[in-house]
């Protein structure tokens, strides 16, 4: 049986897990592979229509990866991956713009370039966060920064009025004085690639519970981590102590309802080219493990 794949995504979890042992304590044999501070960031120096559905068509390499749950849900629809019904995510996210900004509040976004990810977190979240304020035909959304810390690096270098940024990226923009305008808080949702021994998804997921109470009870511990998942060259600048926790993973279900209401979502705002969102039915696209 090959050994279990993990890459750290944007959060602490995985992180708290691998140096606290809890992997090996719940008996799984795995192999642990970052690929942002080790590649120096090029995996998010896409631009276009180049995002987090695209990479997970190509495929991905590790049994548990993550995106955000409209990406997983239409992915899982398709049949590239599974969704983990057992759990999901919430990250903390936002539209930053620069602390000189004439922009106030989100009405004065109208027509202004909101950098965001193709078919990605950001990409749906502006929209859902805007759309009380502003028409669809007023919200302008930029792919040509490419993915988190691409979009980033060049909403800091002022290559863009105004970014959505999450997880580790948010606390650092707050940090370094940009303004938030709105949250944009969205889910991640988790899926399952190829076919890994579930009892090795399930021990993975028990593990990840035990980070996540450590982090609930004394975050300010943990947070130094947020390093491991950023480039080098922007670590002389951050100050973790004084960020917070980040992505929650909630051990909730992912619910056939709220898959069902997310998939109808995604339709209606036309982010997918009609009749390729595939079937949309919920016991072929999740797995579930029993985690109690």
């Amino acid at each position: 049986m090959p050994k279990f794949k993990i890459e750290p995504h944007f959060r602490l979890q995985e992180w708290v897990a691998e140096e606290k042992g809890y992997f090996r304590e719940e008996g799984l044999d795995y192999e642990f592979k970052e690929f942002i501070r080790s590649t120096d960031g090029t995996h998010h120096a896409t631009s276009g229509h180049s995002g987090a559905f695209q990479s997970i068509e190509k495929g991905r390499e590790s049994n548990v990866t993550c995106a955000c749950h409209w990406t997983v849900n239409v992915a899982a629809s398709r049949g590239h991956t599974k969704m983990f019904a057992d759990a999901y995510s919430v990250a903390p996210s936002g539209i930053f713009v620069h602390a000189n900004s004439t922009i106030a509040s989100p009405a004065d976004l109208a027509g202004v370039p909101i950098s965001v990810g193709f078919q990605s977190g950001s990409h749906y979240a502006t929209i859902q966060a805007l759309e009380p304020y502003l028409d669809q035909a007023q919200i302008k959304l930029s792919f040509d920064e490419g993915m988190l810390f691409s979009r980033m690096e060049a909403f800091f270098a002022g290559r863009a009025p105004a970014a959505t940024l999450f997880g580790g990226p948010y606390y650092f923009a707050e940090q370094l004085g940009f303004r938030k305008i709105t949250d944009t808080t969205f889910m991640i949702g988790a899926m399952v690639n190829g076919e890994p021994d579930l009892e090795d998804v399930k021990r993975y997921f028990q593990a990840l519970r035990r980070a996540q109470r450590d982090i609930d009870l004394r975050p300010e511990l943990y947070t130094h981590y947020y390093k491991m998942e950023f480039p080098e060259r922007f670590h002389a600048a951050m100050d973790t102590r004084r960020w917070g926790p980040g992505e929650r993973i909630v051990f909730e279900p992912y619910s056939r309802e709220v898959f069902s209401q997310s998939f109808d979502w995604i339709a209606q705002h036309g982010i997918f080219e009609p009749g390729s969102m595939g079937a949309g039915n919920y016991d072929q696209a999740v797995v579930s493990v029993g985690l109690a």
